[in-house]
């Protein structure tokens, strides 16, 4: 069992940045990539950034890359966010999965992951 608790969210002004934040707990020598993903409101949840537990690897959105960087310390996970915009709005949702794939377009895909936090919501404001 892995446990995830996300911290960091807020409201925010439109070009503003902020700092997620997500703990694990537990059997984290199990985990093999945390994800950050998002679910804005009446929208499907999607990946921002990905961080392989081992060697720090990570996998980006495509529209994400360049304003979001995911990093890892110990048992931490960030996700940092510059010039954020309204679109961005959305509960921030941290997951863990402890299963290995032999692609990395796996890590993109929700179904992926067997561990997940309560999410944060992060608001910008136009």
């Amino acid at each position: 069992q892995v446990e995830l608790v996300e911290s960091g969210g807020g409201l925010v002004q439109a070009g503003g940045s902020l700092r997620l934040s997500c703990v694990a707990t537990g059997r984290t020598q199990a985990t093999n990539v945390v994800g950050w993903f998002r679910q804005a409101p009446g929208r499907e949840r999607e990946l921002v950034a990905a961080i392989r537990w081992s060697d720090g690897t990570t996998y980006y959105d495509r529209d994400a890359k360049g304003r979001f960087t995911i990093s890892k310390d110990k048992n931490t996970v960030y996700l940092q966010s510059t010039s954020l915009k309204p679109e961005d709005t959305a509960v921030y949702y941290c997951a863990v999965t402890t299963r290995a794939y032999w692609s990395g377009e796996y890590y993109f895909s929700e179904l992926s992951y067997n561990y997940w936090g309560q999410g944060t919501q992060v608001t910008v404001s136009s």
